[in-house]
């Protein structure tokens, strides 16, 4: 059934895509409805302009010498002496912002960008979204302050001069950290606070542009990836999830989308996905989501998001302690839904199919158990071991369907799969397997351009018998590397086409702000899409 059958509630749509979650989608038991940010939430609007705006504080970055930061070219620009940055405690770290009081009540900014990579000045960007933010929050009369800053809401604006050798993929680095940099989502009855709104980056080389309309779009997808982990799953449950995103691609030229209910899903087999949900009084859902553009060249990509909007652990329980963070449990799903929006927006000349199978992994008498035998799409079946490895559960069914039925050349899926990868990664680095070495470079370096990392993993084939199951087809969770088994367990659903899988259990959550990143859901892996994508169209 489509997504405007009756399977899918619907949302009011305004302002072209935005939609306000909270307008009909509130408590379950249908008390007064919760209060949510607009989706997707407003981000920086960042515009390449060749001259400088009188009375729009401008910013000024600072290099590292080898005798310490560059500050003469920074005190040139703002007309004060070096003394007065050098009082102020100016720094070329990454990051570091410092304000600059200035004549007639006027200031601006200096923000270190260490020896000027990509990577120190998306940091830069980032930091200067904050310190306007804090600069909004001033009353304009500290304790202390001798000098008068001026007006703070004249922060909701700032212009930064780019020096003359920045070529297009600094300049990029730069627009994202500003667009996600101060990136926040409260569910709150208070009145949104001042933001920075508009940057301009100032250049005479307007060659540039193109790279930061890019990355607008790669901070678009980041960050509607990032409110879709964050909503709380008192809300967000899989009719909420792929609803949303069947509305959100509804006014989207050539995108479309398709909810599929319980029933279909027991109709047409999807054994993994109803038992996962099974558990939950909120039934499963399956998303797919389609772009098929006339000029499509390359392969047809198959992508598929885990989309399990609350994890408990089912029967196998989790600990308390942390379960609250298993409402981003469908990152994967938000990143896939996130790319495919962007991917349509750009029109990038690639046909890509997406499937987010969504369910909520509950305790009840209905939930799934250990022991089970559950019959995937396609027949495969699969002997239960732990309820709480429900991600490759449902993902087996849609990994088996974006291969059969929709014919797929190349599938990717994405997925907070395994605590074992945040075990052997940390928290800042996803793992991925790849079936093919060039497949393997390509995720890699689209993860470089837009500043995420990942790190190849091997498919070992020493362990690829674990999976075998003794009762059925295969085995849930054998013994062995957690990550890599359940690596090897998925490859059984694909059918032998090209793969890779993304575990980005260890990134998918932050909980403090760095560089660009927010505490909370990330939105790691939705721009790595986008860019993947694109690389494929360029090839």
């Amino acid at each position: 059934m489509s997504a405007r059958g009756s399977d899918c509630a619907r949302l009011p749509v305004r302002e072209g895509f935005e939609v306000s979650a909270a307008s009909r989608f509130g408590r379950r038991d249908g008390a007064e409805n919760s209060v949510l940010p607009v989706i997707p939430t407003s981000l920086v609007e960042v515009d390449v302009v060749r001259r400088s705006r009188d009375g729009v504080p401008t910013a000024v970055p600072v290099f590292g010498g080898g005798s310490g930061p560059e500050l003469a070219d920074a005190a040139e620009q703002f007309d004060v002496d070096v003394a007065l940055l050098e009082s102020l405690r100016a720094t070329a770290s990454a990051g570091e912002v410092r304000t600059v009081p200035l004549p007639e009540g006027r200031f601006g900014w200096v923000v270190g960008v260490g020896s000027g990579e990509p990577q120190q000045w998306r940091t830069a960007g980032a930091a200067l979204a904050r310190a306007a933010r804090e600069r909004l929050g001033e009353t304009g009369e500290r304790e202390g302050d001798t000098v008068d800053l001026g007006d703070p809401s004249d922060a909701e604006y700032l212009q930064i001069r780019i020096p003359a050798e920045a070529d297009p993929e600094i300049v990029s680095a730069l627009a994202l950290g500003l667009s996600l940099g101060d990136y926040r989502f409260r569910v709150t009855a208070e009145p949104a606070p001042p933001r920075l709104r508009k940057a301009l980056l100032v250049t005479e080389d307007e060659s540039v542009a193109a790279a930061v309309r890019r990355a607008g779009e790669w901070a678009a997808a980041t960050a509607l990836a990032r409110d879709l982990a964050n909503a709380p799953s008192n809300v967000k449950d899989p009719a909420w999830l792929t609803g949303l995103a069947a509305e959100l691609a509804e006014p989207v030229p050539g995108l479309t989308a398709t909810v599929r209910d319980e029933k279909w899903l027991a109709e047409n087999g999807f054994g993994g996905v109803l038992a996962v949900g099974g558990g939950s009084a909120s039934p499963p859902r399956l998303l797919e989501l389609s772009w098929q553009p006339a000029d499509a060249t390359g392969p047809h990509l198959g992508l598929i998001g885990k989309g399990i909007t609350f994890d408990t652990g089912g029967i196998s329980l989790k600990p308390a302690e942390g379960m609250h963070l298993m409402r981003t449990d469908m990152a994967g799903g938000a990143a896939v839904i996130a790319a495919m929006l962007s991917i349509a927006r750009l029109e990038l000349p690639v046909r890509v199919t997406a499937l987010v199978p969504s369910a909520e992994n509950h305790v009840s008498g209905s939930a799934y158990r250990p022991g089970d035998v559950v019959r995937h799409y396609g027949g495969k079946t699969t002997e239960v071991s732990n309820t709480d490895a429900e991600g490759r559960m449902v993902m087996a069914d849609a990994l088996a369907y974006a291969a059969s039925h929709h014919r797929a050349d190349l599938l990717v899926d994405v997925a907070t799969l395994t605590g074992a990868m945040k075990v052997a990664l940390g928290l800042r680095t996803a793992g991925f397997f790849a079936t093919e070495p060039d497949l393997s470079e390509r995720v890699r370096a689209a993860g470089e351009r837009v500043g995420e990392a990942y790190w190849p993993m091997p498919l070992l084939e020493d362990h690829a018998d674990a999976v075998r199951g003794e009762f059925a087809d295969v085995k849930q969770g054998p013994k062995g590397p957690g990550a890599v088994t359940a690596a090897l367990f998925l490859r059984e659903f694909t059918d032998g086409l090209p793969w890779v899988h993304l575990d980005i259990a260890g990134p998918a959550r932050a909980d403090k702000n760095y560089a660009e990143v927010v505490s909370g859901g990330t939105g790691f892996a939705a721009r790595s899409l986008v860019e993947f994508v694109a690389d494929l169209a360029d090839r």
